[in-house]
């Protein structure tokens, strides 16, 4: 199942992708006195007894009732307002990391960052400029994990039972504060600067997250192309390593890393401008789209 947040004429609610269609579950449910949570981000802590309440509901004829054309809802962001930072995993690609430098940034052990919830927007909203303190704005396509439930000192055997599904992020980067401040949080958390969506996928419709293609386009020219099949550190080791000693919680939001071909590897660089279209599609996900504007 695709799992949405988004609105309808005012009215928040989650829902379900369904052949190219949106259910508003929330209305269906509460139509057939079922209880749901109000935000996805409430459901997912609820595992897959939301899951599997939610399979029910869609399959059932009164669903189309409730179900409305893509063009007819606004999508959020699948979790529009994190619970904390979302995890960032740096350099996860081994060519991306020469572009960035050499053979010698290759990372011999995860690299960590984050970029602040006020960061998130969702699919088809505006990523401000913000030209006033930056002009290297860039793009960076990534593989998001949702984890499912709560865990601590997770090992790498049990680290997928802890994933509820997949979606994509744009991790737009502001390169020249990432430069001047020699670290990467400023860099990365200019509001609006971590597109995700359209949805989150469950993990059951992605039974190998790691041999999955994904491409970005810069008003479509293709910049990036690459596959998670070479991640340097791979989902269950990144798992692992972040929850030693530091709780992973329901809903927390791990963005993989990016492949090459990012603006500032580019020779000569070449930054995003208001106007600029970015789409990222993974495959078994869909494609995530935003414009650059003032």
């Amino acid at each position: 199942m695709k799992f949405v947040s988004a609105v309808q004429k005012g009215d928040s609610f989650i829902g379900v992708v369904k052949n190219d269609a949106v259910v508003n579950v929330s209305a269906l449910a509460a139509s057939v006195g079922k209880e749901i949570p109000g935000t996805l981000l409430e459901a997912i802590e609820q595992g897959e007894e939301f899951t599997s309440t939610v399979h029910d509901l869609v399959n059932q004829v009164k669903a189309a009732d409730f179900t409305y054309t893509l063009e007819e809802v606004q999508l959020l962001a699948p979790i529009p307002r994190p619970s904390k930072n979302v995890f960032c995993i740096g350099k996860n690609y081994r060519d991306h990391a020469i572009e960035m430098g050499s053979e010698a940034d290759i990372p011999k052990n995860i690299m960590v960052f984050s970029k602040a919830p006020t960061a998130v927007i969702g699919h088809g909203e505006g990523i401000l400029s913000h030209s006033k303190v930056t002009d290297q704005l860039d793009y960076e396509g990534e593989l998001a994990v949702v984890i499912g439930k709560t865990g601590t000192g997770i090992t790498k055997e049990e680290a997928m039972d802890y994933v509820f599904g997949y979606t994509i992020i744009n991790d737009i980067t502001a390169r020249d504060l990432q430069q001047k401040h020699k670290q990467f949080l400023l860099g990365k958390s200019l509001d609006g600067t971590c597109p995700m969506g359209p949805w989150i996928v469950h993990h059951s419709e992605i039974p190998n997250p790691e041999s999955l293609m994904i491409e970005t386009k810069v008003n479509g020219e293709v910049r990036q192309k690459g596959n998670t099949s070479d991640f340097i550190f791979d989902i269950r080791t990144t798992i692992a390593e972040l929850s030693k000693g530091m709780t992973l919680e329901a809903g927390d939001i791990i963005a993989t890393g990016t492949p090459a071909g990012v603006g500032k590897g580019m020779k000569p660089p070449v930054f995003l401008k208001a106007g600029d279209t970015i789409e990222i599609t993974i495959e078994g996900i869909g494609t995530l789209r935003n414009e650059i504007v003032e």
